[in-house]
């Protein structure tokens, strides 16, 4: 059953929140556990349909998904820890429908390739948010020797063994974080030293390696942007925990800013925040960096400020569209660039729906800040622009319906209860 969001907006945040597992760490980690031979352990997974896709997808090509220890029963609801066991041979074709809900369902050409020589996965889908094409992925397995075919939507790959390269994984639009991840776990497994040029340097990609390393392998970055792959002969399984979601604490940082609220979020990997807390600040939001996490308080005015989104360690992309709603209420100009996914603004619309004033053109968003936004009926097009719907919401005067927020379940463990334990007035309800 579809549900929506009711929220009745106006009421400042506050209280304490604690932040959920990586989503964009939890899906190649689990991914790459199909290169590992044994039961990897995986913990503090976030309760996400990504991740219980993830899972499916896993079991399609073979692998056995299990509890995390032998004394616990499997949960009906998706779990926050299990064991991966991979395919005892030649990996089936992985689901396509599972594939085509999210693109991250990518991840899993790497792993299967290098561990089992063969791998075939059918073409990604995932938010519709503009092109994202798969050609450095398959350019950087090609130049581990990877012998690759496209045919009806499905990728062939096979390779008797794969052997280390020097390749640059640069595109249009910068380092692609899912190719890095791709490539990463396929040369972990090859033979010699690979070395990977203009790879993604989020922490997501960070964590994969961490992970990686954990099993055994010999992954180092010598500078920014450069892996060096090591290759070995076997990877064992790890017991690992997933780091904290960084896109999920700045979101609850908006929300706190946008109702000029005053919250604490335990939890938060405050090292991978570094852009966006410089910029929460300069738009007048009080940080400050506790033991556990972070203390934010909006002390009523919030500042117009440009903005562009870039790769790590610039402002992310996935947070562009719930920082256009905050710049909603800032009194006078701001403008809003994505320089990943340019494309990535299908919120404008619905959030001028709530009284926000965004032009877009040439690639920009110029919002003119208006006092108070108002509530509405507004339907969700992807995971991010769910997020800046029910920010502006939670801000608005009056009551806001959110309609198709299965997007916003993708990627936020129980969004509606954490801003429920923080004052808000949320309730998700079925539609009749």
């Amino acid at each position: 059953m579809r549900h929506y969001f009711c929220i009745h907006g106006g009421t400042p945040l506050a209280g304490t929140v604690t932040v959920s597992g990586s989503k964009n760490a939890s899906l190649p980690i689990l991914a790459a556990s199909l290169a590992i031979d044994g039961c990897s352990v995986i913990r503090n997974l976030p309760a996400l349909l990504d991740v219980q896709t993830m899972l499916l997808l896993l079991q399609s090509t073979g692998a056995q998904i299990l509890p995390p220890d032998d004394r616990s029963s499997q949960p009906n609801s998706i779990p926050h820890s299990v064991r991966v066991l991979p395919p005892a041979s030649a990996p089936a074709p992985a689901n396509e429908s599972l594939v085509r809900r999210m693109r991250a369902g990518i991840c899993l050409l790497g792993p299967l390739l290098t561990r089992f020589g063969t791998a075939t996965i059918p073409l990604p889908g995932g938010c519709r948010i503009g092109p994202r094409p798969i050609d450095l992925h398959l350019r950087g397995l090609a130049a581990l020797g990877a012998d690759l075919e496209v045919n009806d939507g499905w990728v062939h790959a096979r390779a008797d063994r794969l052997t280390a390269a020097d390749l640059d994984l640069a595109g249009p639009a910068g380092p692609t974080v899912t190719g890095t991840c791709n490539v990463l776990s396929a040369a972990v497994l090859a033979h010699g030293t690979t070395v990977i040029r203009n790879a993604a340097q989020e922490p997501e990609v960070s964590e994969l390696a961490r992970f990686l390393n954990a099993a055994g392998a010999r992954i180092e970055f010598p500078e920014p942007g450069i892996l060096e792959i090591q290759g070995v002969e076997q990877l064992t399984a790890p017991d690992y925990t997933v780091v904290p979601d960084r896109i999920e604490a700045a979101t609850l940082a908006i929300a706190a800013a946008a109702t000029f609220g005053d919250i604490r979020i335990s939890n938060a990997p405050v090292d991978h925040l570094v852009a966006f807390l410089d910029w929460i600040c300069d738009v007048g939001v009080q940080v400050t960096h506790a033991a556990d996490g972070l203390h934010i308080r909006s002390p009523g005015v919030i500042r117009a400020k440009n903005v562009t989104a870039e790769p790590y360690p610039g402002l992310p992309t996935d947070l562009q569209a719930q920082m256009t709603a905050l710049l909603c209420i800032a009194p006078g100009t701001s403008t809003v660039t994505d320089r990943v996914f340019p494309e990535r603004f299908q919120h404008i619309h619905e959030l001028n729906r709530l009284g926000g004033s965004i032009a877009f053109e040439n690639g920009t968003a110029r919002i003119h800040g208006v006092p108070r936004l108002h509530g509405g009926t507004v339907r969700a097009t992807d995971l991010r622009a769910s997020a800046a719907l029910v920010i502006a919401a939670l801000t608005a005067h009056g009551t806001t319906e959110i309609h198709e927020i299965q997007h916003l379940d993708r990627g936020y463990e129980q969004m509606d209860i954490k801003l429920q334990q923080l004052g808000a007035s949320i309730q998700r309800r079925p539609h009749v």
